[in-house]
């Protein structure tokens, strides 16, 4: 039995689909899940990360388990009641979704110094353990679909630096295939695409996905930030911001870890956006 935290969410969702498939026994769970959000045969049960004893039920009888960080509510998890959970259900092997920005924001309580105490909690657990440090996820692009959908145009900050976005369903087979094989214990993979984007280049790859032109127009770092306020506190919004607009060698550095684990080159942009044009009609 396979635990999935997490599993409404862009990685979550698509690992329980391949773990199902694969024949493995998937129970997956997050705060509101519901009949829809898995596929037929996959047990659900809903928790929350936050609290950590309304996974015991869910963690008994498990033999691995899928920890996401957290996300945006990472500061309200504690890693270590999870962790002791997990062990008293029978969990052996853990793999944690972590982020890139452990290794390359360090001194960042959002983005480096919070995932940095998950992280180490997991590998303080005794239990057999998995980091998965993704960069930016291919999938935030959503945040587009609106304006794509009714006016044809991409409005972003940084239109010509680019960075190595990650499809979420690379991320989920990395993580099925930790959770299911033996040789990834004590490994961290850094997830990243095949090469470099643009925010002005994925504007082309959503057109293209298409089938018409996306028009491409350039926000102001200010004027990006008035947005990200509504959904991101200050802290988070800035380091973000930092990354897009002046990203460090090592945010932009393309790592073999996806074709390492996988044996076939990561997705790119263009491919995840041909997959999901549904969401920009």
């Amino acid at each position: 039995m396979i635990v999935v935290t997490g599993a409404t969410g862009n990685v979550g969702r698509s690992l329980v689909r391949v773990l199902a498939e694969s024949g493995v026994r998937v129970r997956a769970t997050s705060r509101g899940i519901a009949a829809a959000d898995v596929p037929r045969g996959v047990e659900r049960l809903p928790a929350d990360l936050a609290d950590a004893a309304s996974l015991r039920p869910v963690l008994d009888g498990a033999e691995a388990l899928f920890l996401q960080n957290g996300g945006a509510s990472a500061h309200l998890i504690d890693p270590r009641k999870i962790l002791d959970a997990a062990e008293a259900g029978g969990v052996r092997r853990v793999v944690l979704l972590s982020s890139q920005g452990v290794a390359t924001r360090p001194e960042s309580a959002s983005h480096g110094q919070l995932g940095r105490g998950i992280e180490d909690a997991v590998r303080e657990s005794g239990l057999e353990c998995t980091v998965l440090r993704p960069g930016g996820f291919a999938s935030n692009t959503y945040a587009w679909a609106e304006l794509v959908r009714t006016e044809r145009t991409v409005a972003a900050p940084f239109g010509d630096v680019g960075l190595p976005v990650v499809d979420p369903d690379d991320i989920a087979e990395v993580a099925a295939a930790a959770l299911r094989e033996s040789g990834h214990a004590g490994q961290t993979y850094e997830l990243t695409g095949p090469a470099p984007v643009t925010p002005r280049q994925q504007a082309e790859a959503i057109g293209a996905a298409l089938g018409e032109p996306v028009r491409f127009v350039e926000l102001t770092r200010a004027g990006a930030r008035e947005r990200m306020l509504h959904f991101l506190p200050e802290p988070v919004a800035d380091t973000t911001l930092d990354i897009l607009g002046e990203p460090t060698p090592a945010e932009q550095r393309v790592s073999p870890d996806v074709e390492r684990v996988l044996g076939r080159p990561a997705r790119s942009y263009a491919a995840w956006a041909r997959r999901n044009a549904e969401a920009f009609r």
